[in-house]
């Protein structure tokens, strides 16, 4: 029995010194951190490879939205383009419209106005000029009155754009004639106007009112 406890005793001696000794219990667990920390590193390859794909994934996504937004910029910009060019040509039309408005304004007065120049005309016209002489010097002086009017009007006329036409002898131009017949003349070359029966005029250019004309033909 004392041999028992004797055996005891020393094991729990040398157990005692064995975990008292710090140098000799640090350097072991230091061997087994260092052999732990050496050892393989099974997750650090996984987690390298998850990057890249999120990498990637990333530059992926950014490209996608630099396309998407390119395309919506050239679109926006084609719009913007086309916005720009209607509305000058908006501008553009309303301008020439404001400009016809102030040059063709008057249009309507003009033609009332060019009946007062017919009768003016035809007065003149039913006067006989054997009758203008020194012995009616009534009749020498209203002719001359009308006449001088009639320049008048003429000139009130052309400040304002509006033009007399008086083709005889001048070539066709349904545009700016009216034929009221076609006849065979000799001496005439067909195509020409042979006969004005009532003059026309012309606004700035536009066929106010065309000349009413007998018109040669091919015998």
């Amino acid at each position: 029995m004392a041999a028992v406890v004797w055996g005891a005793q020393r094991f729990a001696g040398r157990a005692a010194r064995f975990f008292l000794l710090p140098g000799r219990t640090s350097r072991m667990l230091c061997t087994v951190t260092k052999e732990k920390s050496t050892g393989p590193n099974l997750e650090e390859e996984p987690s390298h490879h998850q990057n890249e794909e999120k990498s990637d994934s990333a530059a992926k996504l950014l490209t996608e939205e630099k396309t998407k937004l390119e395309d919506q910029l050239k679109e926006m910009t084609d719009k913007y383009k086309r916005a720009l060019a209607d509305a000058e040509n908006l501008r553009q039309r309303t301008q020439k419209l404001v400009e016809e408005a102030k040059l063709y304004g008057i249009q309507s007065f003009c033609k009332d106005l060019l009946e007062v120049a017919d009768v003016l005309e035809k007065a003149m016209e039913s006067v006989p000029k054997e009758e203008l002489k020194d012995e009616n010097p009534h009749l020498k002086n209203l002719y001359e009155g009308l006449a001088m009017t009639e320049v008048q009007i003429q000139k009130v006329f052309g400040k304002h754009g509006l033009v007399k036409l008086d083709p005889l002898g001048a070539k066709f131009d349904p545009y700016e004639h009216e034929a009221l017949f076609h006849a065979p003349m000799e001496g005439k070359e067909p195509g020409t106007i042979a006969l004005v029966s009532k003059v026309g005029y012309k606004l700035h250019g536009r066929t106010l009112r065309p000349a009413l004309v007998g018109v040669v033909k091919e015998p």
